[in-house]
């Protein structure tokens, strides 16, 4: 039984593909597909490491002679969730807690919000960007990625990206 209903999905999706497939040709727009065989050959002929990067250039034909990844920096994107969905909170015993209002904005910002901080004097004077994490007194906290900057008041705070549910990186290829 489960059998058949792998293969039910994998019907699903091939017929989804060729769907997709023509369409994109009805554009005129040159389109070309390719096989896992053709895109691990191409990146094995090219001495390229497997990561998703590597193999979206190594898909089919068109692929380059030679890639040059000198100096290259991919955008990671990795999805990270956007908070606690839980329904209710319960006390040691299993019963209900009261509830509590779960107040995820403060002073326009939220929590894992990228923002840029012009901090004109004290300790953490200077330009800063990062995800903040904000408090209902309005001092924030902002992780840079290298360093964890405390107590940043919300007025030095400009809101550069919403949390959207994804944490951003630039990576650097090593080859």
């Amino acid at each position: 039984m489960q059998a058949k209903k792998a293969l039910a999905d994998v019907a699903a999706v091939n017929v989804t593909r060729f769907k997709l497939l023509e369409t994109l040709k009805s554009t005129g727009l040159p389109v070309e597909t390719g096989s896992g065989g053709l895109t691990k050959f191409n990146r094995t002929r090219l001495e390229l490491d497997k990561t998703h990067y590597f193999d979206a250039v190594c898909i089919g034909q068109s692929t380059p002679e030679k890639v040059i990844v000198k100096g290259l920096k991919p955008l990671i994107i990795k999805t990270c969730g956007h908070g606690n969905r839980q329904m209710c909170v319960t006390n040691k015993f299993g019963f209900p807690k009261s509830h509590k209002t779960n107040i995820k904005f403060h002073f326009g910002f939220r929590t894992g919000d990228i923002v840029k901080a012009v901090v004109p004097s004290g300790k953490n004077a200077g330009t800063h960007t990062g995800r903040v994490s904000t408090r209902k007194t309005g001092q924030f906290d902002i992780s840079t990625g290298t360093k964890k900057l405390q107590i940043i008041n919300h007025k030095y705070c400009k809101l550069l990206h919403k949390q959207d549910g994804y944490l951003y990186s630039l990576s650097t290829v090593v080859h």
